[in-house]
C-alpha cells in the first residue's frame, strides 16, 4: 500500500444543562486516509442539537461500507451490574439532509476505514438509495447509551459534556491485563519501556462545548481545533475559538484576530488532496462567508456567499474544485477553492451529487446530479461543472428514478424505478447504458441495499419477499446485472429514522474473507468465509479464557461469536478491527456460547486469519494497531475517567500498563497519526467537567530501541482449517517476530511469496438460475431452463452456461499441467456450443417499463429470446409508424433499439426473430402523447329540442386516438365517454342546458363548459358593426361577451322586444360578426308565440336595415348594428373538426333562394349551423345579397373571408390563450357567414 500522505482529524463534542450528574458523550469527527489516487466523499454539515454528521474518505485501499449519523446518548440501560451504551439516529432538524423515506431504495455502501485499520463494524444503510456517505450505529443488543455521573468528589456538576462515540461501561475490576496463562501471577511493567507526555490546556474556552480537531498528519506538525459554545435554547453558535499547533501538540495558540474577533466559526474543512488548505464556515446566524487559509491555517481570507452550505464534496484530484450543497437545495461549484461560486443545479436532491470517477468519465469536471421534478420522481443529470447548462446536460437514463436512489461508486451506477407498488433496480458498468439488474427469478425482493462494490463485484443485501426481519446476502458478476445468493438470514436492524444495520464485515488484507452475523434457529450466530462467500463457517471459540481456565466450547452447539457493527465515532476503535499492513489479524467484541449476547462481553484476537481465537480481555477495550501494524494500543472502554493505556508488542499476548496522565482523564477520543516515521498519539479529554479541554500528547518512540532488520521477522502460511489454497492461491506473509522491540519499516511487503493452485470446487460458486444443493452440487433451479439462449451465445460476456458454475471472483486458480478440474458431478465447467435451435420465448419491452411515451422523445425498445440460437438468429423491429430494423443477431441488440415517434397515436410495435430453425414474434402497443395546452368546445348557442346537435371539440395540439373525452350534460351523475372529440346529442328539455366536456391526457385533464339554450322554435339573424369597432376589438372572450350584451339591450329598448327573448353572440375574429337569436316566448301558446317570434324578427330587421340599433363604445365612437343578411336556411356546424375544410356552399342566387332553402332545411337540419367558405380563384368573389335588401352604405361581406368551422375555433382558442394582449397581437381577418335562420 502506498505512502500515505495526510491525515486529518475533526471532533464534535457538545454540553448540556439538562442532567448535571449524568453527563453524556457525542462526538463528531472528520477522518481522511489519502493516497495519490484517493477518492473523496462529501463532508455534510448537521444541526448540533439533534445530531452530528461524519463524512467518510476512502483510499485506494480501502472501501467505505458507510458513514455514520449519531445522536445524543440515550438513558442508562443496566445489564448484569453494567451499563451498556446504546445509541441511535436522533430527528434531524431541519438543515440535515439526510431523511429517509419508507420505500425501498437501494443504498450504496463502501468500506470505510477511518484510520484504514479501522474497518467499519457494521453496514449501515440509509432506506433512500444512499450515497457513499452513510450513517453507522452499534446495533441495539450490543451496546447502550448511557448517562455517565462526572461529578468528582461527590460534587454535583451544573453541565455535561457530549462526545459521538458513547464510552462504554464498565464494573470495577484490575486495569491490567494479560492473555491465557501469563496472566497468572504477574505484575505491571510500569519503569520499560517509557512513554514521553506533555498536556496542554485550552484556556478561557472552558464554557465552549464543542470541539473539532484537525490533525493535518503524515509530514506535519499542525493540529487545528475549533472549539464552539453552542447554545441549545437558541439553537446556534454564539462564540468561538480557533487554536493551531505547530508541533505535534505541545503547544497551541489562540487565532480569534486573524480570523476576525467578531466572526464566529462553525465548521472546519481541509482539503483531501492538500492538507495546507483548509476553509472554514462561519455561522450564517451571523454571516454567509467562507475563510480560506493555503498555509494550514497560519493566514485566512475571507470571501462571502450568498447562499448557506449545507454540506462539501471535494474533487478527487483538482484541489481546488469543491461542490456545495445549500439550504435551498441549489448545487453549487467553485474551481478557486471556495473563493468565487456558481449555481450548477437546483432542486437537487441532498447528497445525490458526484464528482467525476477518474478513468470512467471522459472530463474530469463532470459531475452526476439527481435532480428532483416531482413528488417521488426524479432524473439522473450529467453535465459538467462549470457548464451545466440546459443544453450541456445529458439524462443518461430513460425515464424518471426514484427519488434518492442515485448513486456513482466506482465503475457503477446505481438507481431504481418504483412502478405499481415494486421496485426495480438498474446498474450502469464502465459507463455503458443501464440494464436490470437481475435476481432468481422468485426472489422477489421488498428491499435493496448496495454493500460493496470492490474487485468489480457487487455485494447486495435483499430482502425477499417472505422475509421480515432479515436480509439475504447476493453476489454479482463483473457487471453488476446477474446475482446469485451467498447467505441468508443475514442480522438487521432499524435505526430510529429507518436506518438498516447489517450485520457484515470485511476483514482487511486477506482476499475473499468476510464475517457475517446470520439468524439460524432464532439464534444470531457469528460466521466466516474464506471464498467470497461461497461456503461459510463457524467461528472456534477460544480454548481458555482471559485467566487461562478451560471453556469446553465444541463446536457447533458452542462458538465464538462476534459483534460486527460499526463505530460511530473514529476516536474509537468500535467493535471490530483489522488492518490492511497486518493481514491475519482481527481484534473483536464478542462472547463464547450458542449465540450472540450483549452480555459477557470480552475482547478476542486471531493471529491467524479466524482459524483460532484467544481472549485477551475481559472487559470492553477500544484496540488501534500502532506502528505500521507491528504493536497495538488498547484503552479501556469506561465512562470513569481513567490515566492507564495497554500496549502488546506479541499480538496480544502479554499487555504492558503505561500511564498517561498524573490525574485520571475522561477520555473523550483518541487520535493517531498511522503509517509514519513520527510515534506520536493525542489524547483528549478533561480531568473535571468544569475544567479547561485538555490534550495530552503521547510520544510512544521509546517502545523501540531500533528498526527492524530482515532478522527480525517470520513467515506464517495463510490457510483454512489446515488448506494452504485460499482463494486459488498459496500465500505467504511475513510479520515480525513477536516480542521484538523494533521499528517496522512502513514500505516493508507483507507478502513474501504466492503461488497459484489448481482449481477446485471451492474455487467455483453457483451460476445465475442454478442453486448449491446439500451435497455440494449446482442444480438448475425450477424456473430456470438451462437450455435457454445463453449468454455466451448472444455476446461476447460469457456468463450463463449449462453446467451450472462460475469461478469466484479474484480467485487466482488455474489449470496447472494440463490437469482440467471438475466438479463433483463429473462436468466441466466449460461452455457449451450453442446448438441450432429454432427461437422460443421473444419479449419485447420498453427500456423503462412504461407503455407511453412523449412525443420526440427517444424510446429504448428491449429484446430477449428465452431459447435459440441467438448467435444465428436476426430481429426485425416494426415500429408501427412504418419503419423497421433489421438486425443480423441478437447480440447486437443489447443495448437497446432506440427510436423517435414524431407524432401521437397508439403504434403496434412488433418484433420478430427468425433463424434457419422456425421462428417468433411479439408485439406491443406504444401510446405517444403530447401535453394538451388547451381545448376550445364548440356548440351551438342555441338547439332545437327534441333534435341532435352536433358538439365538438378542438384540442391543441392536435392529438390522434390518445385521448378520452368525458361529456357531462346537466345534471348527468355519469358521464358519456367517447375517444373521438365529437358527439351527437339530442337535449329534450327546454330552457338553458349546461355542457361540460373533459379531455384526459395520461395524467392530464382539461375542461371547457358552455351554456345551449334550448327551444322548439327560434328565429337568427347575423349582424356586422361599424368598422370603427374592429380597432378597438381584442379578441377575447369576456369583450365579446360585453358587447353581446350591450347589443341586446340596444334591440331590446328600440325595438321593444324582451332582452330574455333575445340572444346575441358574436364571433371570434375580425370583421366583427355576430349572431342574433330571436326566442319564443315562454308563457304564450304555440301558435301565439310563432306569430310573435314572426313579428319579432321583422321589427329587428326593419331597424336593423335602417341603421337605427346604435351603442357608444367610447366618448366620440358610435358603433353602429346592421343585419347582414336573412335567411330561411338554419345555421349549421361543419362537423369537420379533424377535416382540412367545410362543405362547400353553391353560389347563392335570387333564382335558386328557395330550392337552397329547402335542400339545407332538409339535409341539415342536424347541424346547428353552416359555415361557408369559398376557394381562393382569381375570379371577382361573390357577394352575400340580403333577400330583404339593404342600403348600399351597408357592410358587404364577401364569402371568400369567412373561415371553416376548424379555423374559427383555432381563433377562439388563441384568442383565450391571449388574454388582454389581445390589442398587440396580430390581428388576423375573419369573417362569418352572414345569415338569418327561421327554424
Amino acid at each position: 500500500m502506498g505512502l500515505w500522505s495526510f491525515w486529518s482529524f475533526s471532533l464534535l463534542a457538545f454540553v448540556s444543562l439538562l442532567h448535571p450528574f449524568q453527563p453524556k458523550f457525542v462526538a463528531q469527527a472528520e477522518i481522511s486516509s489519502l493516497g495519490a489516487n484517493d477518492r473523496f466523499y462529501r463532508l455534510e454539515v448537521t444541526p448540533l442539537e439533534a445530531g452530528v454528521t461524519r463524512k467518510s474518505k476512502v483510499d485506494n485501499g480501502t472501501k467505505v461500507f458507510s458513514a455514520f449519523e449519531t445522536e445524543e446518548a440515550g438513558a442508562l440501560k443496566p445489564s448484569n451490574g453494567k451499563h451498556a451504551p446504546e445509541s441511535g439516529l436522533g430527528n434531524q432538524a431541519p438543515i440535515s439532509v439526510k431523511t429517509a423515506p419508507n420505500y425501498p431504495k437501494i443504498p450504496a455502501e463502501k468500506y470505510s476505514n477511518m484510520f484504514e485499520d479501522d474497518q467499519r463494524r457494521r453496514t449501515m444503510f440509509d432506506n433512500t438509495f444512499p450515497d457513499t456517505r452513510k450513517r453507522a450505529k452499534r446495533s441495539a443488543g450490543a451496546t447502550h447509551a448511557e448517562n455517565v455521573d462526572r461529578s468528582t468528589s461527590g460534587e454535583a456538576q451544573s453541565r455535561e459534556r457530549f462526545v459521538e462515540t458513547v464510552q462504554g461501561v464498565s464494573n470495577s475490576r484490575a486495569e491490567y491485563r494479560r492473555a491465557g496463562e501469563e496472566a497468572r501471577g504477574s505484575s505491571p511493567r510500569q519503569s520499560e519501556p517509557h512513554l514521553d507526555t506533555s498536556t496542554f490546556a485550552l484556556s478561557g474556552d472552558s464554557a465552549h462545548n464543542q470541539a473539532m480537531v484537525h490533525w493535518s498528519g503524515h509530514n506535519s506538525s499542525v493540529i487545528l481545533i475549533l472549539t464552539k459554545l453552542y447554545d441549545f435554547n437558541l439553537g446556534a453558535v454564539t462564540e468561538s475559538s480557533l487554536w493551531r499547533s505547530s508541533d505535534y501538540g505541545s503547544t497551541y495558540t489562540k487565532l480569534n484576530d486573524k480570523v476576525g474577533s467578531r466572526t464566529v466559526l462553525s465548521y472546519l474543512y481541509v482539503c483531501p488532496t492538500n492538507k495546507q488548505k483548509i476553509m472554514m464556515l462561519s455561522d450564517p446566524e451571523v454571516e454567509s462567508a467562507v475563510l480560506i487559509s493555503s498555509d494550514e491555517g497560519a493566514s485566512f481570507e475571507k470571501h462571502p456567499i450568498n447562499f448557506n452550505i449545507l454540506s462539501l464534496l471535494f474533487h478527487p484530484a483538482q484541489e481546488n474544485w469543491i461542490l456545495a450543497y445549500s439550504h435551498d437545495s441549489k448545487l453549487y461549484s467553485s474551481m478557486d477553492f471556495g473563493r468565487k461560486w456558481q449555481l450548477v443545479h437546483d432542486n437537487v436532491m441532498p447528497g445525490r451529487f458526484y464528482w467525476a470517477v477518474m478513468g470512467l468519465d471522459r472530463e474530469s469536471d463532470v459531475v452526476h446530479i439527481e435532480t428532483r421534478i416531482a413528488k417521488g420522481r426524479a432524473q439522473y443529470v450529467k453535465c459538467r461543472a462549470p457548464r451545466c447548462t440546459e443544453a450541456n446536460r445529458q439524462y443518461l437514463f430513460p425515464g424518471h428514478v426514484d427519488t434518492n436512489s442515485l448513486v456513482v461508486q466506482d465503475e457503477y451506477v446505481f438507481t431504481q424505478v418504483t412502478k405499481s407498488g415494486r421496485a426495480s433496480y438498474f446498474v450502469s458498468y464502465m459507463r455503458e447504458s443501464f440494464k436490470q439488474m437481475e435476481l432468481p427469478k422468485y426472489c422477489l425482493p421488498k428491499d435493496m441495499h448496495i454493500i460493496s462494490t470492490d474487485e468489480k463485484q457487487v455485494f447486495a443485501a435483499v430482502q425477499e419477499w417472505n422475509q421480515n426481519n432479515t436480509y439475504s446476502l447476493y453476489i454479482s458478476d463483473s457487471p453488476g446485472v446477474y446475482f446469485t445468493l451467498s447467505l441468508e438470514n443475514l442480522r438487521t436492524s432499524r435505526g430510529p429514522v429507518g436506518n438498516l444495520l447489517v450485520d457484515f464485515y470485511k476483514v482487511e488484507g486477506i482476499n475473499g474473507m468476510y464475517l457475517a452475523n446470520k439468524l439460524v434457529d432464532n439464534h444470531i450466530k457469528s460466521f466466516i468465509t474464506y471464498n467470497k462467500g461461497q461456503t461459510w463457517a463457524l467461528l472456534p471459540a477460544p480454548a481458555t479464557d482471559v485467566a487461562g481456565n478451560n471453556l469446553h466450547c465444541i463446536l457447533p452447539f458452542c462458538s465464538l461469536h462476534l459483534h460486527l457493527e460499526m463505530s460511530e465515532n473514529p476516536y474509537t476503535s468500535g467493535p471490530v478491527t483489522s488492518k490492511k499492513s497486518v493481514p491475519g489479524i482481527i481484534v473483536a467484541t464478542g462472547n463464547i456460547g450458542t449465540e450472540l449476547s450483549s452480555t459477557n462481553l470480552g475482547m478476542f484476537i486471531t493471529s491467524d486469519a479466524g482459524n483460532s481465537w484467544r481472549q485477551i480481555f475481559d472487559e470492553e477495550h477500544n484496540v488501534w494497531f500502532l506502528d505500521n501494524g507491528g504493536a497495538m494500543l488498547a484503552v479501556l472502554h469506561a465512562a470513569t475517567p481513567i490515566r492507564h493505556l495497554w500496549i502488546s508488542l506479541d499480538e496480544g499476548k502479554k499487555w504492558d500498563r503505561h500511564s498517561f496522565s498524573l490525574a485520571p482523564l475522561y477520555v473523550d477520543g483518541v487520535l493517531m497519526e498511522p503509517e509514519s516515521d513520527n510515534h506520536i498519539i493525542t489524547f483528549f479529554g478533561h480531568f473535571s467537567h468544569r475544567s479547561e479541554w485538555q490534550l495530552i500528547k503521547i510520544d510512544y518512540k521509546g517502545l523501540f530501541s531500533r528498526r527492524c532488520m530482515d532478522g527480525d521477522y517470520q513467515t506464517w502460511h495463510l490457510h483454512n482449517k489446515g488448506e494452504l489454497c485460499v482463494m486459488g492461491e498459496k500465500q505467504i506473509y511475513m510479520k515480525r517476530r513477536p516480542g521484538n522491540r523494533c521499528m517496522l519499516a512502513q514500505d516493508y511487503s507483507r507478502i513474501y511469496s504466492s503461488e497459484p493452485c489448481v482449481c477446485t470446487d471451492y474455487d467455483f460458486e453457483c451460476d445465475y438460475g442454478w442453486e448449491r444443493q446439500a451435497d455440494g452440487k449446482c442444480s438448475p433451479a425450477f424456473w430456470f431452463n438451462p437450455n435457454g439462449a445463453a449468454k455466451s451465445c448472444s455476446s461476447s460476456q460469457s456468463f450463463l452456461n449449462r453446467t451450472g458454475y462460475r469461478k469466484v471472483l479474484s480467485n487466482n486458480c488455474k489449470e496447472v499441467g494440463g490437469t482440467v478440474w471438475k466438479t463433483a458431478t463429473g462436468q466441466q465447467p466449460r461452455k457449451p456450443a450453442c446448438r441450432h435451435r429454432p427461437p422460443r420465448g421473444l419479449r419485447l419491452s420498453t427500456g423503462h417499463g412504461e407503455l407511453s411515451a412523449a412525443v420526440g422523445s427517444n424510446v429504448t425498445f428491449m429484446v430477449y429470446l428465452d431459447e435459440g440460437d441467438s448467435q444465428r438468429t436476426s430481429i426485425q423491429l416494426d415500429f408501427g409508424d412504418g419503419i423497421k430494423i433489421t438486425y443480423s443477431n441478437l447480440s447486437r441488440t443489447d443495448d437497446g433499439i432506440k427510436h423517435i415517434y414524431r407524432t401521437t397515436g397508439i403504434y403496434r410495435v412488433t418484433a420478430s426473430a427468425e433463424n434457419g430453425q422456425g421462428s417468433d414474434s411479439i408485439a406491443l402497443f406504444l401510446h405517444i402523447t403530447s401535453p394538451v395546452e388547451r381545448i376550445y368546445l364548440s356548440a351551438p348557442i342555441v338547439a332545437v329540442r327534441g333534435k341532435e346537435a352536433n358538439l365538438s371539440v378542438v384540442v391543441w395540439p392536435s392529438h390522434t386516438r390518445t385521448l378520452t373525452f368525458f361529456w357531462w350534460f346537466d345534471n348527468s351523475s355519469e358521464p358519456i365517454i367517447t375517444l373521438e372529440g365529437s358527439i351527437s346529442y339530442t337535449f329534450q328539455r327546454e330552457g338553458k342546458n349546461k355542457v361540460t366536456v373533459q379531455v384526459a391526457s395520461g395524467s392530464t385533464i382539461m375542461q371547457d363548459s358552455k351554456v345551449i339554450t334550448v327551444k322548439e322554435f327560434f328565429r337568427s339573424m347575423l349582424l356586422s358593426f361599424s368598422p370603427a369597432l374592429d380597432e378597438h376589438n381584442p379578441d377575447i372572450p369576456e369583450w365579446r361577451e360585453d358587447i353581446g350584451r350591450v347589443v341586446r339591450t340596444s334591440l331590446s329598448q328600440v325595438t321593444g322586444v324582451p332582452e330574455e327573448e333575445m340572444l346575441v353572440a358574436l364571433y371570434p375574429g375580425l370583421p366583427s360578426t355576430a349572431e342574433l337569436f330571436i326566442l319564443p316566448d315562454e308563457h304564450a301558446s304555440k301558435t301565439g308565440s310563432k306569430e310573435d317570434l314572426e313579428m319579432a324578427s321583422d321589427i329587428c330587421v326593419t331597424y336593423l336595415k335602417e341603421g337605427m340599433i346604435q351603442f357608444e363604445l367610447k366618448a366620440d365612437i358610435r358603433i353602429i348594428v346592421y343585419m347582414t343578411q336573412q335567411t330561411s336556411a338554419p345555421r349549421v356546424d361543419s362537423n369537420s373538426i379533424h377535416s382540412s375544410g367545410s362543405a362547400m356552399l353553391v353560389l347563392v342566387t335570387v333564382v335558386f333562394v328557395g330550392l337552397a332553402a329547402f335542400f339545407i332545411y332538409k339535409f341539415k337540419r342536424k347541424i346547428p349551423w353552416i359555415h361557408v367558405q369559398t376557394e381562393d380563384s382569381h375570379e371577382k368573389d361573390p357577394e352575400v345579397i340580403s333577400t330583404v335588401g339593404q342600403n348600399d352604405t351597408m357592410t358587404k361581406v364577401k364569402l371568400s373571408e369567412f373561415p371553416s368551422q376548424k379555423e374559427l375555433m383555432e381563433k377562439e382558442l388563441e384568442a383565450r390563450s391571449r388574454g388582454g394582449i389581445g390589442r398587440n397581437m396580430e390581428r388576423i381577418v375573419t369573417r362569418e357567414f352572414p345569415n338569418c335562420t327561421n327554424v
